[in-house]
């Protein structure tokens, strides 16, 4: 390997991109994780479904995946955002917003998506605490309260429908303006007796276990917790310039090894899911394992070439 060449750069040190970078560690490739500090779940206390940790804060997660990688040599975590990145397999260039530049043999993403509330007065502020997008995530802690939930798609319908059968049966859909359903959707909410407020929603506002949902036509809604779908987007263009795939949902394109499109590219997170996945799971433990899964296999893709042997 060139001097100056890493083997991997991991762009995002979040839970897939520590995770790649670890399993890169443990194999002595000399690895760049450049971090943007900016994680999805940032608002969020606790994570859960990840086996020992359940209930753990995430960002103390994050501190301790630094903590472990430091025990490494080879890998370094530099604090930066990559801004393009071009190349092909064997020799990728990134550049970050300071201006350096840095190759690598092979990239990881793991740049996760961006939530975007509806554009309502105090939603955003609200996002993760008070409001919140997965009933995995925070259903438990949801049992038996006042739930609303704030959307008027097909899926959002079918939040509601899935919180009032698990959690709760005080679960009112605002859909902050007229219903447009299947017919299919619309029985099962009137067969399940949810109330349906279609006024336009002006505000929401109040505190986690007491929160106020305003409506334009000045009726109020009070609710223990609500629950938002977010529209979302990619953090980082740098898949579609490399080249990848990308699907009508706007996550990049793998296969059952974590790679994209691209040779020497794989993709890790929510950022990315397989063709038949419905949604870009964005749990925690599912991240970590993308990473892992994704370094895994593209370790034994940088053996192979080393020795002048085809991929497998």
């Amino acid at each position: 390997m060139e001097s100056g060449m890493y083997d991997v750069i991991v762009v995002g040190g979040g839970p897939a991109g520590l995770s790649a970078a670890l399993v890169f560690g443990r194999q002595r490739r000399r690895v760049l994780v450049v971090d943007g500090g900016r994680v999805r779940n940032a608002p969020a206390t606790e994570m859960h479904m990840y086996l020992s940790r359940d209930g753990f804060p995430p960002a103390r997660l994050l501190a301790i995946g630094r903590e472990e990688l430091a025990a490494y040599p080879s890998v370094e975590v530099r604090p930066g955002t990559v801004v393009t990145a071009r190349g092909v397999k064997d020799d990728f260039e990134i550049e970050l917003a300071d201006g350096a530049r840095e190759r690598a043999r092979r990239l990881v993403l793991a740049t996760g998506q961006v939530d975007e509330p509806y554009d309502i007065p105090g939603l955003a502020e609200r996002f993760g605490s008070g409001v919140f997008h997965c009933p995995f995530c925070h259903g438990w802690e949801t049992s038996g309260l006042s739930l609303a939930v704030l959307g008027a798609t097909p899926p959002e319908a079918m939040l509601a429908l899935y919180v009032a059968d698990r959690f709760s049966d005080d679960v009112v859909l605002c859909t902050n303006g007229p219903l447009d359903l299947p017919e299919q959707i619309v029985k099962k909410l009137d067969e399940r007796g949810l109330t349906v407020r279609s006024e336009p929603v002006a505000e929401v506002a109040g505190e986690p276990g007491d929160m106020t949902i305003r409506f334009a036509g000045g009726g109020v809604l009070r609710r223990q917790a609500v629950y938002h779908r977010a529209p979302t987007r990619q953090h980082s263009d740098l898949a579609a310039q490399l080249g990848c795939e990308i699907l009508d949902d706007g996550t990049v394109r793998v296969n059952e090894l974590q790679e994209t499109t691209v040779p020497g590219v794989a993709a890790a997170g929510d950022t990315a899911k397989l063709p038949a996945v419905p949604d870009a799971a964005t749990l925690v433990s599912l991240g970590a394992a993308d990473g892992v899964r994704a370094a895994l296999w593209m370790e034994g893709d940088l053996f192979r070439s080393s020795l002048g042997l085809p991929s497998s």
